[in-house]
């Protein structure tokens, strides 16, 4: 059986798919590589979308040799080797990490005085952003660069050439449903048909359904249906509406849409159009999150169902939402003030609220602002009593 991933994988830059931010003309990422002018890199995205591909690239375009490791199982003694043979080398090594944000401290200090010298070239890779898990010594001497989830019509495309190239019989909507169900993941993508292929020609929506019942992705299709599917349940719950919402659920799990995918938004809506109004709303919403992120369906609809309910029966305010987006206006254009002495670090003349009761009356800005306006509906209606008699006595 042929491996449709790893004949089709890209080797070079132009080939590459999607990541036009990082790669395109003029790109910063595709700049320095051709100027081979590459510093240590950290590359994260979602799973399939190039980075263990970018990596073998970039090692050929540099001429360099390549040497690919996993943090979970990298020993120490198999880089020092490395190193040790190139050390007189011309051209030093590409040591590409995958997994990288399980280095462990004492890999990492391996590894930087390498970095600092130059001795290889290094390039990690994650599905998770790594710059917690680096020490600041790693991540002083390397980018980071975020690479996306590929685009529905990069991955249709893509899926279109080699469909030809292969001279598959795939039919209409079975093409969809592979592009749509894999997220942004090509390798799970060609996996998928390469399975359905193998199983019975033409390949078909059923076939697939049956190796692949629900979608994998992280976030929504991009075709209408799903933007519109997911744009009228959130409607839905704000206008209180619970069996339009429930409606809207169920079309969209129905149509394959990820268990993690609605708990994320339901979550967002939690604060954006419930926030202080029902605070519990955000508990449950990331308690339900947290759910579906283990047991998945059939059962996940159930937790998603009660979540729903919830939210549309909740009172609801966007009070936080637009104080914060205010504050943001005022930052983006230019207005930032100095923090007054009284409340910096170590500042003897600062009034500590404790000692005078719970509250004392001092400014916090230099220069008086304001962003937040109470709609005084549900809880925030307590909330705002409970400030007003703190500072008004």
């Amino acid at each position: 059986m042929v491996n449709l991933a790893l004949k089709y994988r890209p080797k070079t830059l132009d080939e590459l798919i999607g990541q036009k931010h990082l790669l395109g003309e003029n790109a910063p990422l595709r700049k320095l590589i051709e100027s081979n002018a590459l510093p240590h890199i950290f590359l994260y995205g979602p799973p399939g979308c190039g980075k263990t591909t970018l990596a073998r690239i970039i090692a050929t375009q540099l001429g360099r040799p390549f040497y690919e490791m996993n943090a979970t199982t990298l020993k120490i003694d198999d880089l020092r080797k490395i190193f040790k043979e190139y050390a007189n080398a011309l051209q030093k090594p590409l040591i590409f990490i995958d997994e990288v944000h399980r280095l462990s401290k004492n890999q990492q200090e391996v590894l930087l005085p390498f970095m600092e010298n130059n001795a290889a070239l290094v390039i990690g890779a994650s599905t998770e952003n790594p710059y917690y898990s680096l020490t600041a010594a790693m991540r002083s001497r390397s980018h980071l660069f975020e690479l996306e989830a590929l685009k529905q019509k990069e991955m249709q495309d893509y899926l279109a050439k080699i469909i030809a190239l292969q001279a598959m019989d795939v039919e209409e909507d079975a093409v969809e449903y592979l592009v749509f169900s894999s997220g942004g993941d090509v390798r799970a993508m060609l996996n998928l048909l390469e399975s359905a292929q193998m199983v019975a020609t033409p390949v078909t929506l059923e076939t697939l359904k049956q190796i692949r019942p629900h979608a994998m992705q992280a976030g929504s299709s991009e075709s209408e249906s799903h933007y519109e599917l997911t744009s009228a349940m959130i409607k839905s719950i704000r206008g209180s509406d619970i069996d339009a919402a429930l409606y809207y659920l169920a079309r969209l799990i129905e149509g394959g849409e990820p268990a993690e995918f609605i708990a994320r938004r339901l979550a967002i809506l939690a604060s954006e159009d419930i926030g202080n109004a029902n605070p519990p709303a955000l508990n449950l919403a990331s308690s339900t999150l947290n759910i579906v992120k283990h047991i998945g369906y059939p059962e996940a609809r159930i937790s998603l169902s009660q979540l729903v309910i919830y939210l549309a029966s909740s009172p609801k305010s966007n009070s936080a939402y637009k104080a914060i987006n205010n504050a943001q206006k005022v930052i983006k254009n230019g207005e930032i003030h100095p923090i007054p002495d009284h409340i910096k670090t170590h500042a003897k003349s600062y009034l500590y609220p404790h000692n005078f009761g719970g509250w004392v009356a001092q400014k916090y800005l230099s220069v008086p602002m304001y962003f937040y306006e109470t709609e005084q509906i549900g809880f925030e209606k307590t909330l705002f009593e409970w400030h007003e008699k703190i500072v008004k006595g």
